[in-house]
């Protein structure tokens, strides 16, 4: 019964209103209903990757320009990378930032797809070395593209300019003993190998088994002539400071330069007549992908110029698209030589354990 208030006639409406009302409140529970669906369908693109590759803002812009939710999943080593981008009980990644050395291995699994070129326009910009793709061993198989440059790093020679008149020129700088008890070198068996190697003119990644003791030899010779070997830039850092070190094989190549030179040491840089060492990591697509384009945009979008010089500015790393500053000018002197396989690492780590143990050339 419709209560009514004295003197007036029953609102009629009143009923109708209050269906309304509930009609409404009906309504409003099935649209809330219908979001966790709604977020559901939103396109996820998921990115393996190391840190500082995709900072959250950049992330950001690329979610709101293509409407989709990004995963970030960053890893601290190459074993992590392939552990996750392998594991069929995993989400799935479709994008993956890895090095030519592991994305060789992931085309001969066939863990990655192809890439359309076409669809990445960045690409155009970036230098030339980095546009001759079949020329960057790892990238391209069988007249498919795999993966593109992204970042990089040269693993030049740091030295003191108040100790040098002139710039070095050659690798053979860390075995003259001018300078001994004032050089470092990095403490890792496959990239001293390969240094000794380039030095001697040889293969640095196929080294025949008649050459390794000439090699091995040489290392000795070179852990003679060190102050030290080193693992991490900040302890190079701090052996250089302290020691008055006069030369140095930069494995961090020219983020080993700027923490130098933010430091205060007046120190140049040089990649040497036979050519520096480079590691150069790759954006590709998982041939678990089931967003392969908008995987492509993402490619493309890492290769815009904005993106590219603020991984520059905040990293300290080189991009593809302009030359960093510290190969301005004459600093280099000879190849950038992109990291392959070697032809045995389990046998260049046990000889390496030898030379920096302290084992003499002799024997050997």
């Amino acid at each position: 019964m419709v209560e009514t208030i004295r003197g007036e006639k029953p609102d009629a409406a009143a009923p109708r209103g209050r269906a309304w009302r509930r009609l409404c409140a009906l309504f409003g529970l099935a649209v809330l209903g219908l979001l966790p669906m709604a977020q559901a369908a939103t396109p996820v693109l998921r990115v393996l990757t190391w840190p500082g590759y995709a900072d959250p803002d950049l992330v950001a812009v690329f979610e709101k320009r293509h409407s989709v939710r990004v995963e970030i999943t960053t890893v601290g080593s190459d074993d992590v990378l392939r552990a996750k981008l392998t594991d069929p009980r995993g989400p799935g990644f479709d994008v993956v930032a890895a090095n030519t050395v592991e994305i060789a291995q992931f085309v001969a699994q066939q863990q990655l797809a192809p890439l359309k070129m076409s669809d990445i326009p960045n690409a155009a910009r970036q230098l030339p070395r980095f546009r001759k793709l079949d020329a960057i061993a790892g990238l391209a198989h069988q007249g498919q593209v795999y993966a593109v440059p992204y970042t990089y790093s040269e693993m030049g020679l740091i030295y003191d300019r108040q100790q040098f008149s002139e710039p070095p020129e050659s690798l053979s700088v860390l075995w003259n003993t001018r300078w001994q008890g004032r050089v470092l070198a990095f403490d890792g068996s496959s990239h001293g190998f390969a240094l000794a190697a380039m030095r001697l003119g040889l293969q640095p990644f196929r080294i025949a088994e008649g050459q390794f003791p000439a090699v091995a030899r040489s290392l000795v010779e070179l852990r003679r002539n060190l102050l030290s070997f080193y693992t991490l830039p900040e302890e190079s850092l701090d052996l250089f400071r302290r020691h008055r070190v006069a030369v140095m094989h930069a494995n961090y190549g020219q983020q080993q330069l700027k923490q130098f030179q933010d430091a205060g040491l007046d120190v140049g840089y040089v990649v040497p007549r036979e050519g520096a060492l480079a590691w150069l990591d790759c954006w590709a697509i998982s041939s678990r992908s089931v967003q392969v384009d908008l995987a492509t945009q993402w490619i493309n979008y890492m290769l815009d110029p904005q993106v590219s010089r603020e991984l520059t500015r905040r990293q300290g790393l080189a991009n593809t698209l302009e030359e960093p500053a510290g190969l301005a000018g004459g600093a280099v002197k000879g190849p950038i030589v992109w990291l392959e396989p070697v032809e045995d690492a389990d046998r260049r780590g046990k000889l390496w354990q030898r030379i920096v143990s302290g084992d003499r050339p002799e024997r050997f």
